[in-house]
């Protein structure tokens, strides 16, 4: 029982060691901290929004949004692959209709009624792995086919569609610099961003508010003003506004646009501010291969016509193709300033949101409030930890003492094990703190009663330690085990300060089981086998 190798002890002093030398950075001040050299650690312990102060968001998406989408792009894919293939091949169609949340279409030659849908189905075949259909294909009336959303299509749609969006988000924070953000998917169509020390959410509202869905489209030139007045256009055009304050057309002004866009912003590679050859902001884009084919071939074959870059619907320039662009690359130009030219270059890069989000919450936390949260924290924490220390040293002695360094050693592993897999430290979190330390003495109380009790027995004082360790380490396991169950199902099915506080306790009866149990018998062990009769319980 204590008979520890000597790879053991180094082990354990090892253990602890590494933690008080990861939490150090947290005593100091996030400027000493950053004039360190660099193999010392920095890391400090993230501050929750409740601590540090910063901006909330609450952004929700539009199930029937999503399921549009998820039509429209369903359309193009059964148009192309409905003309897949040779003339005899090719299967044409009337008109396709969205009508009612379903794409439906009749099939000009009732003869090629049964491939027309065996091609469908082709495409809306069941996923492999669930055997789930997200459509189901029909035929009424003999000619029109019909595909029709399932719902747990659309369910899995829509988280799909949360899941991509909570990733495009945290691109956008991450490019704003901000530090630590807590981003994550709350409900079915909800999203909640924290951002610690923003202090104005005005510019963090705006960049992950939009869309950010760029196309460049072919103009339509043969919408009459009139049409274009009165937003109308042909079959396959669209009617566009200009987006506020570009260059081209004055306020209210309209252009006409092919529906089909020549190429998306899926294919941009990256994206950055610069300046004009005239010195005012221009945003740069590069494509990727297959993007840098299809604009050259574009625009080799559309040379003298205008295409038109438009960003979530609106048109900021409408530039002509005075000659063919194969290098992959290009400028959109605007009246940006430096900081919208900067904006919209970090929403290229980040990449489009596949939804629209709204949002429905906001709220901003003073530094202040977070100072004072810090303030009243410490000094509960520290309040406890001398009162729980008096207690043990009073009550057990020696024992107490080592007690006492284990509760030290503690506390250091909680914060360096914070600090280094950046775990967030709530309001919530430090009550989590104060009760591990509570936690971890409760387990030498538990052993140095049995301790106690086992000498009453008549053992001897090497025998009643060991068990005493031993038959207390079964009860605090089996304790401890339930507490770290309850800590989980708070850290998975909680969110914002209720995580946080199942983080703290999680790790934190982690290191006070191994604190309290394992140090504390290291120490006693060296003690016994130097001086193993002035022991006095």
């Amino acid at each position: 029982m204590f008979a520890f190798a000597p790879w053991q002890r180094w082990a354990i002093w090892a253990v602890l060691l590494m933690g008080a030398v990861l939490a150090l950075p947290n005593f100091f001040a996030e400027t000493q901290v950053a004039s360190w050299p660099k193999f010392a650690p920095r890391q400090q312990v993230n501050l929750g929004l409740d601590l540090r102060g910063g901006s909330h968001i609450m952004l929700e998406a539009s199930p029937e949004e999503v399921a549009r989408q998820r039509l429209q792009t369903l359309e193009e894919e059964v148009r192309g692959e409905l003309r897949r293939g040779d003339d005899a091949q090719r299967i044409a169609t009337g008109e396709m209709s969205l009508a009612g949340g379903r794409l439906s279409f009749p099939v000009s030659n009732p003869a090629q009624l049964d491939a027309a849908v065996e091609r469908v189905r082709r495409i809306t075949r069941p996923d492999g792995l669930s055997g789930q259909r997200d459509f189901d294909v029909s035929v009424i009336d003999g000619t029109r086919v019909v595909v029709t959303p399932t719902e747990a299509g659309e369910r899995t749609a829509l988280r799909s569609a949360m899941t991509q969006a909570l990733e495009v988000i945290r691109r956008r924070i991450d490019e704003l610099g901000t530090r630590e953000p807590d981003i994550r998917v709350q409900g079915a169509n909800r999203i909640s961003v924290d951002v610690p020390g923003l202090k104005d959410p005005a510019a963090l509202k705006a960049l992950i508010g939009k869309t950010a869905k760029l196309e460049f489209k072919l103009v339509d030139t043969t919408v009459s003003p009139e049409d274009l007045a009165a937003g109308r256009a042909g079959p396959g055009s669209q009617v566009l506004p200009y987006a506020e304050g570009s260059r081209a057309g004055g306020a209210g002004a309209r252009i006409a646009v092919n529906r089909r866009a020549i190429i998306t912003g899926d294919q941009l590679v990256n994206a950055r501010q610069t300046f004009g050859q005239d010195g005012l902001p221009v945003v740069e884009f590069r494509f990727d291969s297959t993007g840098a084919r299809r604009f050259a071939k574009t625009t080799t074959d559309n040379v003298g016509r205008q295409f038109a870059i438009i960003l979530d619907n609106q048109v900021i320039s409408a530039p002509v193709i005075k000659s063919p662009i194969i290098g992959g690359s290009g400028v959109i130009e605007g009246n940006f300033t430096t900081q919208s030219a900067n904006e919209l270059a970090v929403l290229l890069r980040s990449g489009k949101l596949p939804v629209a989000l709204t949002v429905v919450e906001e709220r901003t936390v003073g530094p202040d409030l977070g100072r004072d949260s810090i303030h009243a924290g410490t000094l509960a924490a520290v309040v406890a930890t001398i009162a729980v220390a008096l207690f043990i040293l009073v009550t057990y002695g020696r024992f107490g003492v080592y007690a006492c360094i284990a509760l030290v050693f503690n506390i250091l592993l909680i914060l360096g094990i914070m600090s280094v897999t950046g775990a967030t430290l709530t309001l919530p979190g430090i009550a989590g703190l104060v009760l591990t330390i509570g936690a971890a003495v409760d387990a030498n109380v538990l052993i140095n009663e049995r301790i106690r009790e086992e000498r009453r027995r008549g053992r001897g004082i090497v025998q009643a330690v060991e068990t005493g360790y031993r038959e207390a380490s079964r009860t605090i396991f089996d304790a401890n085990l339930t507490n770290v169950i309850a800590a989980a199902v708070m850290f998975i099915l909680g969110s914002g300060p209720i995580k946080g506080f199942g983080v703290v306790l999680t790790i934190g009866i982690v290191t006070s089981v191994f604190t309290a149990v394992t140090f504390t018998r290291l120490l006693i062990s060296g003690w016994l086998r130097k001086r193993p009769a002035e022991l006095v319980l």
